[in-house]
């Protein structure tokens, strides 16, 4: 955490800086758990919606589907908001 604050009160400009980082140690504290949790869903969107079942016949393709992807998520951008509770989390996993 004392790196993330860091960057964010170092990094100079108006455009805002995004670090997407895998390292285990950091996954464990719960302010960069439940970020990083965000982050994967956002993921997990991207490839649902722009890049699975695609076909991409060379890498400027993929990097068109994606940029495409992300122009119209910005256009109208909306946060991820978590509904499940606790105990329906559970429910499901009982059901594995």
């Amino acid at each position: 955490m004392r790196f993330l604050r860091r960057l964010d009160a170092e990094f100079p400009g108006e455009v805002a800086l995004h670090l997407v980082m895998d390292n285990y140690g950091t996954h464990k504290h719960p302010q960069v758990q439940s970020w990083l949790n965000l982050l994967e869903r956002w993921f997990g969107e991207l490839t649902r919606k722009a890049v699975r079942r695609g076909s991409f016949s060379s890498v400027a393709d993929l990097q068109s589907a994606i940029t495409q992807f992300l122009d119209a998520w910005n256009a109208d951008p909306k946060p991820f908001v978590w509904t499940a509770t606790v105990a329906a989390i559970q429910a499901k996993l009982s059901r594995c």
